[in-house]
């Protein structure tokens, strides 16, 4: 059975940084997998991906402040988030695999598996 089991979210002040973990089973973050995110009354929003190669993508609100990494034995996932702002919070969700190839690595439509996530909460 697949999983994906995120942790690391908590309250944290703007400005500060979290690191996120997402373990998975088997191979399942052996390819391309990401991060989203849903804040309260939005739609959920990719903000990081890497691809089999360790390419990234990142979206436009989190580049240069997030990053996403994967450990050698690709069973765990990483999304290290620094210089925190209010607008980060959210419950952050890992993804793995996409449904087809060549897929948008940020569109959440792309992947067939998801964890449950993990809230983060930015405050002032």
């Amino acid at each position: 059975q697949v999983q994906l089991v995120e942790s690391g979210g908590g309250s944290v002040q703007a400005g500060l940084s979290l690191r996120l973990s997402c373990v998975g089973s088997g191979e399942t973050l052996s390819s391309v997998a990401g991060w989203f995110r849903q804040a309260p009354g939005k739609e959920r929003e990719g903000v990081a991906a890497i691809d089999v190669f360790g390419q990234t993508t990142y979206s436009d609100s989190v580049k240069g402040r997030f990053t996403i990494s994967r450990d050698n034995t690709k069973t765990t996932l990483y999304l290290q988030m620094d210089s925190l702002e209010l607008d980060d919070t959210a419950i952050y969700y890992c993804a793995a695999q996409f449904r087809k190839p060549y897929s948008n690595p940020l569109a959440d439509d792309s992947y067939r598996y998801w964890g449950q996530g993990t809230q983060v909460t930015v405050s002032s």
